[in-house]
């Protein structure tokens, strides 16, 4: 395994300088943040570290040449909007956009792209299955024809208002992924596996490991901290953001040792990058280095020679 960060925590910073904080740090790896330059539709969304839009095959050279220096491997591409938006000019924007990700992780000598599904939130799981069947099929063998891996994250997105009341992400939970990948067999179709988004739910993140071993791409190391006094006064229906707090590893209820101990046992070794949301650390840029360097001793353990 590699440990490595997700480049969306550090918006102000070139592609170099995340390269060279990486390095310098003692990081193996980075999940680069290809989203569309321009306005951030959410926070950690709009970060744009490698404009795939731009990317010829000599930009493409440069970058490689850039992580060889530094002794740092990109994990894959990431680009996390909602491709079953029910507006279909959002939608259609967010799938052609991927289909660019998928198309720069090929010109980069890349494995894996990572992304969500996407859900018309308004609706159930059954009733977004057709449409998500109709836009996914297509991005799925599109990917196979490029010989990209799709890394599709866990996290429900629903937090907020606007998100209310299905979330903005299918892939949420074990029953939704093997129904997910009976319908698209694919081996290029899989996780980009957040433990966090799972104790959200109340359920234990470790568990589906072994079902879905085959299916773990790519691992994000995010903790949350469930606020049981706010839980109690407010109830599980009330938006998330009111009784729970994204953390750093080590930080919420995540049991790491348990945690990692399966991951290696079920034979994963890919990547497995800090995801920074932890607002306990502040949001200055130097709250979020620190951020990421606690994160890293607390894990770091688990990646000794």
């Amino acid at each position: 395994m590699k440990l490595g960060l997700v480049s969306a925590i550090l918006p102000e910073w070139s592609l170099s300088e995340v390269l060279e904080f990486a390095s310098r740090e003692g990081f193996a790896t980075v999940e680069v943040m290809c989203w569309p330059v321009g306005r951030a539709e959410r926070r950690f969304a709009g970060v744009t570290h490698i404009d795939v839009d731009a990317l010829t095959p000599a930009k493409a050279d440069d970058i490689r040449g850039e992580c060889a220096s530094h002794g740092i491997e990109l994990s894959g591409l990431g680009y996390y909007p909602n491709m079953l938006d029910p507006d279909p000019a959002v939608s259609s924007l967010a799938i052609g956009h991927f289909r660019n990700v998928i198309i720069a992780a090929e010109k980069l000598g890349l494995s894996s792209a990572n992304t969500f599904v996407g859900r018309d939130w308004t609706k159930t799981v059954d009733e977004n299955w057709p449409r998500f069947l109709e836009v996914w099929k297509p991005l799925v063998a599109f990917a196979e024809d490029h010989g990209v891996r799709i890394g599709i994250e866990n996290c429900p997105m629903l937090f907020t208002r606007d998100e209310w009341p299905g979330g903005k992400n299918l892939f949420t939970s074990p029953a939704i992924w093997r129904r997910a990948f009976a319908d698209i067999d694919s081996p290029v179709f899989g996780l980009n596996y957040d433990p966090s988004h799972l104790l959200l739910q109340d359920m234990d993140p470790v568990l589906p490991l072994a079902e879905f071993k085959d299916k773990l791409f790519h691992l994000h190391a995010k903790d949350v901290l469930i606020d049981r006094a706010k839980l109690q006064n407010v109830g599980r229906f009330d938006f998330p953001l009111r009784w729970h707090q994204p953390r750093i590893p080590g930080y919420g209820g995540i049991d790491w040792s348990r945690f990692m101990a399966e991951v290696m046992r079920v034979g994963y070794d890919g990547p497995v990058c800090i995801e920074v949301e932890d607002d306990t650390f502040g949001q200055s840029l130097d709250g979020r280095l620190r951020a990421i360097r606690v994160a890293r001793t607390i894990l770091s353990p688990y990646f000794a020679a």
